[in-house]
């Protein structure tokens, strides 16, 4: 089966959780022997996303799809002048840039994009196409996220094959909009989602969320999660001395980062834990460098400032020793997650996690059995929780066996892989 997956890049200046996860699906699919390839929106994917031998370029590139939304005088540009605002220098400048990820301030552009042909990315919607039509000619195409559905019907019409959309976290792009613009995307979304034959959610609880937002009929969504490759982790048991609270995603207030500096400023007022640090990695955009100086200033008030560590390495190569280091892992985002790669690298690396009950934490912990849930999202909830896990060693080693072995047999990447399969098999016939 020849199978083409359409993945937002993200130019590699944090940790993607859902750009990491459709690297390692493509991976699984070739293992199994099945012709599998990743084409590029926007940003590059950088190598983990494994877009294959063959150089391929980056579609709807973010520098030329931003200046012919903005600016007419662009609408019309010349090739030459598209080939250089999607050249690598550019495009990696673009990638670290402040606003590049910021959903207020893009609904307009937004709004263009599923629009489609009708909107202002029309050309780069042709080259795509065109490049399905005459060069790859799959048997399926599948989209990364719902955001991507302008696309949708003139690929369906055009190259012939049946679409799949995979559901990830559209809401956090969506709900972050100007209020006025909410509702409106919603409902363009739910219009465009008419042309794909299945969608996939990464979690049964964001199954439940976008078929309320986008109107989808049960039976034209499934639930596959998210996967990865269990040899690819070594396992060791949770680290006591010292103790270490590990933070794996992009360092951002709506991660929660700023709620576990605080809980970790409360437990260092305990004498109990002297010994413990607070070791977090997954990078950052522009926008979140102030916010980040302000944690750093906050622990520096305390004396804490030594007690951190911010890794600026965090491609999976080199993430086995940020686990390896770790008693325990904590991504309190605000409002919660479709899914948190993290939580599975984490727990496949015997690291027992802990996590806000919130959006689909709660089923990852109870299906996995490797952490604990609080309530409320706060830092005060969050250090008691942390407090009475820490202070529990037989417990953390329970954990550590316990998630691990629940990787092996319900988010193994090979087990999933035939789950979406049967997806694609099916929409074929």
């Amino acid at each position: 089966m020849k199978i083409v997956s359409i993945v937002p890049g993200f130019g590699g200046t944090f940790y993607c959780g859902n750009c990491l996860r459709d690297g390692a699906f493509v991976q699984a699919l070739r293992e199994a022997g099945h012709d599998a390839m990743v084409l590029p929106m926007y940003l590059p994917l950088t190598s983990v996303a494994l877009a294959g031998k063959e150089a391929l370029p980056v579609f709807y590139g973010a520098v030329n799809i931003y200046l012919r939304q903005q600016f007419p005088i662009f609408r019309n540009m010349p090739a030459w002048m598209e080939r250089m605002f999607d050249s690598a220098p550019v495009l990696k400048f673009a990638a670290g840039k402040s606003g590049s990820t910021r959903a207020q301030g893009l609904e307009k552009m937004t709004e263009s994009m599923l629009l489609g042909e009708k909107g202002y990315q029309n050309r780069e919607l042709d080259h795509l196409v065109d490049f399905l039509k005459n060069h790859q000619k799959p048997d399926v195409v599948h989209f990364s996220n719902a955001l991507l559905l302008g696309m949708a019907k003139r690929i369906r019409e055009e190259v012939g094959v049946p679409i799949v959309c995979s559901l990830q976290d559209e809401d956090v792009w969506v709900d972050a909009m100007e209020p006025s613009w909410i509702d409106r995307i919603w409902k363009l979304m739910a219009e465009k989602g008419r042309d794909v034959d299945a969608f996939v959610a990464v979690s049964s609880w964001f199954a439940g969320v976008m078929q309320e937002k986008m109107d989808i009929p049960a039976e034209k969504i499934s639930v596959v999660p998210i996967g990865v490759k269990p040899s690819d982790y070594s396992t060791s048991p949770p680290a006591l001395a010292p103790r270490a609270i590990g933070y794996l995603s992009r360092i951002c207030e709506e991660n929660g980062f700023e709620i576990l500096v605080d809980a970790f400023i409360l437990l260092k007022a305990d004498p109990r834990f002297n010994d413990l640090v607070l070791i977090a990695t997954g990078g950052m955009t522009g926008d979140d460098k102030p916010f980040l100086r302000r944690q750093l200033k906050k622990l520096e008030n305390k004396n804490l400032g030594r007690h951190l560590e911010i890794l600026p390495d965090f491609t999976p190569g080199n993430l086995a020793a940020f686990f390896n280091a770790l008693t325990l892992l904590s991504v309190p985002v605000l409002k919660g997650e479709a899914f948190g790669l993290y939580q599975v690298e984490s727990l496949a690396s015997g690291v027992p996690i802990v996590q806000p009950e919130l959006g689909a934490f709660p089923e990852i912990v109870l299906t996995t059995g490797g952490g604990v849930l609080y309530h409320p999202n706060t830092a005060e909830a969050l250090a008691d929780c942390l407090a009475g896990v820490l202070s529990d060693a037989a417990a953390l080693d329970r954990m550590s066996r316990v998630g691990r072995r629940s990787v092996e047999e319900k988010f193994d990447c090979k087990k999933l892989t035939g789950q979406m399969l049967k997806v694609y098999e099916k929409v074929i016939r």
